[in-house]
């Protein structure tokens, strides 16, 4: 069974970014973002020994999200000028090193690690998802394990494995009930509004009790607190709309075939021209032989 890891690009560029300040190139172009996203995919793959890796950029937008709410993610502020002039060497980087590339307009990255995840289990390979995304949690299952980084606020518990145990344990609701639970709760990252007054706690009893979102909005008039049994059934519409945004495509074509080999000569170039001699000084040691 091959072992394929599946990074999150832009959740690894943002913690990079915002995790290591004031480091740039003599000319002042920014590299921060850069050096702490290629040591964080070099430890994964030290770690995890995977047979192969793939990552996956956002490249703006989400056609279908936005049709069925305009205000999708509309919360989200601009995505950093000093980041965003890393991210195409980022990109160059994934190829340098070997590591597969997939990037769409119009749809998420999570949503191609879902299908990619789903393809891979399919052919009888393992899937590892390294990001820090709750949404990919409903992606876990027999042969798909979510791998956490180190939280911000507690580095020292390094990063973490979320198997369908760990879901549960981390959410109160199995990972194929993930999308239900913040189609109910919402999801302020996304700009999903919830429905008004529904906690974790109350999301979790509700779908233990009547098992998807489904479900709950059947035994509308059995729900406690009893004040809910009218608010889900007059906003049934709305929650199912919400299911649609949170539940994570996996109809996707995507590629899961190995990508070539590193490309020495180019991570080379690419190294020196931003200056990272630590950098450079692994690469070679990597993939010198």
């Amino acid at each position: 069974m091959a072992k394929t890891l599946l990074i999150d690009g832009h959740n690894f560029a943002y913690r990079a970014f915002y995790g290591i300040s004031e480091l740039s190139r003599s000319d002042g172009f920014p590299t921060n973002a850069i050096h702490g996203w290629l040591r964080a995919c070099w430890r994964l793959e030290d770690e995890e020994k995977p047979d192969s890796i793939i990552v996956f950029f956002d490249c703006g937008g989400d056609d279908k999200r936005e049709e069925l709410l305009p205000e999708y993610k509309a919360n989200r502020s601009k995505c950093p000028d000093e980041l965003a002039l890393q991210f195409p060497w980022m990109k160059k980087l994934v190829v340098a090193c070997g590591y597969g590339l997939d990037e769409r307009p119009g749809i998420e990255a999570d949503d191609l690690i879902g299908a990619a995840a789903t393809a891979l289990v399919k052919r009888g390979d393992e899937a590892l998802i390294a990001s820090s995304d709750k949404d990919l949690a409903q992606c876990v299952r027999p042969g798909v394990i979510q791998v956490l980084p180190p939280p911000t606020a507690n580095p020292r518990l390094g990063w973490r494995r979320l198997d369908e145990v760990g879901v549960e344990a981390k959410f109160g609701v199995r990972p194929d009930q993930v999308a239900d639970f913040l189609a109910l709760v919402g999801d302020s990252s996304d700009n999903i509004p919830g429905l008004a007054g529904v906690g974790p706690k109350t999301a979790t009893k509700w779908l233990q009790s009547y098992g998807d979102l489904e479900g709950v909005i059947d035994n509308a008039g059995r729900l406690v607190p009893k004040r809910f049994c009218s608010i889900v059934y007059e906003g049934r519409e709305k929650l199912r709309r919400n299911l649609e945004l949170t539940t994570l495509r996996e109809d996707l074509e995507v590629s899961i075939d190995a990508p070539a080999s590193p490309n020495l000569a180019e991570l080379r170039s690419i190294l020196e021209e931003m200056e990272m001699n630590k950098s450079l000084e692994e690469a070679l040691r990597r993939y010198g032989s």
